[in-house]
């Protein structure tokens, strides 16, 4: 057998990961609610399925963005032939205009330095291209998505250093927490290229403050290393506080624009991933050149330009599907955490993303990450629900486990947590609140709290404003 290459024969894809392993669990015994309603129900997807409906009116009103329509079939011709790597106009201005309207017009973009990609996946590695030599490396504060060690590193050579962020810290990025991470890779012979946040983080669903931010590009500045800021999320803030963007701080600070970069995509932000439109903005004109020519291997296609460019160039549109895309995700996480809560599960405290960072620290028999990778194979096995273990994040403290929720119908939601209420129910009726500790008492206390269902979450009396606080539970109520 003539054999590969290293690359193509090594682990670098991390397919081995339990993030993967659970998406093979999901596809192999994939839930429906008729034909297999005992299949795994997808919770590791970080897809924002909420506005697929306001979505569909859009594009039933607007036919012509299609060029598969007879409204949109005249310019088929002009937009089947060659399009050049730079991208169309229209779409660069498109985007261009959209990422300053998720950040409040508080900054504008210049759709000269929008450069395309592949998604996210290429934007990041075509930026590891840009910055960085193979042996050396980036600082990645943790938890982070598990995806990056193969966007970032199997193709590149580029090493990946942990910033350790701590719970008892809320994972928040310190500068003593840099500080060490950098003095670890300078100890390893690694030399530093850059530092790669994540805002708003996946998976913790948080976003950094002004003055973090402020801190991380002064540390950047000094080191002289680059700054990527992935903000693929920027547009799923659904309350207060709001999205800082990197590009708001270095207006405010003194600092070396050439080291910015902003990755971006409508992956998340808009819930399409399957049209592979990513984004790499950087403010240095060297970084623009050059990953414009390696976009050659990930552009987007000129068709999904042309649908983009119609769309988000729809003022209205725009203005309203960001507006409809927070209140969605602010009634999802509201009732999603709402519910756990009922069983004593709690999470980490968020206001952005498609996800919660779930605490079931109480749940491992021991404080170790076998204990971890133990309890997440119960639930992806018995209770089939895939949910991803905070150790394939990199996180250093066992028991988090990322969950999805946006990416999923009501009813299926509902199916989800029906199963985590029954599992608690069944081995760990210890982190429920005391009063209501037997079995009895929880049932039918869960009876009656969870009657009010979606529907309550759903009425303008129940939801109010993105800002108003979580309804009184019968269980808060019984012990106040």
């Amino acid at each position: 057998m003539v054999s590969m290459s290293k690359i193509a024969t090594g682990n670098g894809h991390g397919e081995n990961s339990p993030y993967f392993d659970g998406w093979k669990a999901y596809e192999t015994n994939p839930f429906h609610p008729i034909d297999r309603p005992d299949g795994v129900i997808q919770m590791g997807l970080a897809e924002n399925q909420l506005c697929f409906e306001f979505i569909k009116k859009w594009l039933m009103e607007h036919p012509e963005a299609s060029l598969c329509t007879a409204e949109g079939v005249n310019r088929f011709k002009e937009t089947a032939l060659f399009q050049d790597y730079h991208g169309m106009p229209e779409f660069r201005q498109a985007v261009a205009k959209f990422m300053g309207k998720v950040r409040g017009d508080r900054v504008k973009f210049d759709p000269d330095r929008i450069v395309m990609s592949g998604g996210a996946t290429g934007a990041h590695e075509m930026v590891a291209f840009c910055l960085a030599d193979p042996g050396e490396a980036l600082l990645v504060p943790t938890p982070y998505y598990p995806g990056f060690d193969r966007d970032l590193r199997w193709r590149t050579g580029v090493e990946l250093v942990p910033v350790i962020c701590e719970s008892s810290h809320n994972f928040q990025i310190t500068r003593t927490a840099m500080e060490a991470a950098y003095e670890k890779a300078q100890e390893a012979n690694l030399k530093v290229k850059g530092l790669l946040i994540t805002n708003p983080s996946n998976p913790l669903g948080t976003i950094m403050d002004r003055e973090t931010l402020k801190s991380i590009v002064k540390f950047i500045n000094e080191k002289n290393i680059h700054l990527i800021g992935d903000e693929i999320y920027a547009a799923t803030v659904f309350k207060d506080p709001e999205f800082v963007s990197i590009s708001e701080v270095i207006q405010e600070v003194e600092c070396n624009h050439d080291l910015i970069h902003i990755v971006y995509s409508l992956s998340k932000d808009m819930g399409f991933p399957g049209f592979r439109v990513g984004i790499v903005y950087s403010y240095n004109d060297a970084v623009v050149n050059c990953a414009r020519k390696m976009s050659s291997y990930g552009l987007v296609s000129s068709q999904t330009q042309h649908l983009i460019a119609t769309m988000l160039n729809d003022d209205d549109f725009l203005h309203n599907f960001i507006m409809e895309s927070k209140e969605q995700l602010f009634k999802r996480h509201k009732y999603f955490t709402w519910s756990l809560s009922q069983v004593g599960i709690g999470s980490l405290k968020s206001n952005g993303g498609l996800f919660i960072w779930m605490d079931l620290r109480k749940l491992l028999k021991e404080k170790t990450f076998d204990a971890e990778m133990d309890l997440w194979r119960v639930i992806i096995n018995e209770v089939k629900l895939n949910v991803s273990p905070g150790s394939s994040f990199h996180c250093h403290e066992p028991g988090w486990f990322r969950v999805c929720f946006a990416n999923m119908e009501d009813n299926t939601m509902e199916v989800a947590l029906s199963r985590i209420r029954s599992f608690i129910l069944k081995n760990n009726e210890s982190i429920v609140p005391r009063k209501l500790c037997s079995r009895s008492s929880l049932k039918l206390s869960l009876s009656r709290s969870l009657s009010r269902r979606m529907d309550d979450f759903m009425s303008p009396a129940g939801i109010m404003s993105p800002h108003s606080p979580l309804p009184q539970s019968p269980l808060v109520r019984a012990r106040t």
